[in-house]
């Protein structure tokens, strides 16, 4: 097994970019909102290369560029190995995933381009590829080291199996997964216990299960709810910070991402540091989700 290289120096709390090209800002916009990320200590954005059809790193750089000095105060984070059909990307034909050495190298430089960086704090590889050849990914990601052009590297939505064989060829950093209450997977089919076991902090994505939490009309979604509501009104919180708080129980210390426009939304989140849910209190949500009490 390889040695692991240092934790990356991440933000507990993580700004989402997927939804960046969607809200429609001018480019002193998007520098104010990183600007007051920042101040929050928000200093990490998630970002990957085929975000708002390939557009939103290019975005971010070019608001980046207003302040070149912030690049020293943040850590960014792109994914890259899906191909969509886009027309950005007239070449490819069919949605495919590539992790082969030319791609990754390739998407780096592309994401370096857009980002107006000389670097990625974390590259991660977005989904996992049936066809991936580990050697030739610790190849590329060796390459990409020691030119400067990633501090560091992980994975995003890979199985128990799949990090273990890669992490053997080279070591990962994390893995970028979804949980929360109504996603409850990871707890349960090795994922989290994986994370525990190397001393590595998983990056979730979508814990508030794509809004669903509050807005869905689903039984689960209902139940959940109606606990987050309760617990909230006892602790004097907004019921999003019980969500984040019921991630931040779990003793792999999970790096929650906010892809949220609304700063709002981010003190939610942040907030959630601060309150620590009892154990009583955190089964009880994991059983609104799950409809059943804990076997």
């Amino acid at each position: 097994m390889s040695e692991h290289s240092p934790r990356p120096a991440l933000s507990p709390v993580v700004a989402g970019c997927w939804r960046l090209a969607e809200w429609g800002w001018s480019a002193p916009e998007r520098l104010r909102w990183i600007e007051q990320c920042l101040e929050r200590g928000v200093t990490t954005f998630d970002h990957a290369d085929i975000y708002g059809g390939y557009r939103v790193e290019a975005l971010f750089g070019e608001a980046l560029a207003l302040a070149p000095h912030l690049r020293a105060r943040l850590q960014l984070v792109s994914k890259c190995g899906i191909r969509l059909v886009d027309a950005a990307r007239p070449a490819h034909r069919v949605k495919s995933y590539d992790t082969s050495a030319a791609h990754l190298m390739a998407s780096v430089d592309n994401s370096l381009r857009a980002l107006r960086t000389d670097h990625l704090d974390l590259l991660l590889i977005h989904r996992p590829d049936p066809l991936m050849r580990p050697g030739e990914i610790a190849d590329a990601v060796a390459r990409l080291k020691a030119a400067g052009k990633i501090l560091d590297f992980g994975v995003s939505n890979f199985t128990m199996s799949q990090f273990a064989m890669l992490n053997q060829w080279v070591p990962l950093a994390t893995n970028q997964i979804e949980l929360s209450p109504l996603h409850r997977a990871p707890l349960h089919d090795g994922t989290l216990d994986q994370m525990l076991a190397l001393d590595l902090r998983p990056m979730i994505w979508s814990p508030l299960a794509g809004g669903r939490l509050f807005s869905g009309q689903e039984p689960d979604a209902l139940r959940v709810r109606a606990v987050l509501e309760a617990v909230a009104q006892r602790h004097g919180v907004a019921p999003a910070t019980v969500a984040y708080a019921w991630l931040l129980r779990h003793p792999s210390r999970p790096r929650p991402i906010v892809g949220s426009r609304r700063l709002e939304a981010l003190d939610e989140a942040l907030a959630a540091q601060a309150l620590t849910l009892d154990a009583e209190t955190w089964h009880e949500i994991w059983s609104a989700g799950a409809g059943v009490e804990v076997p």
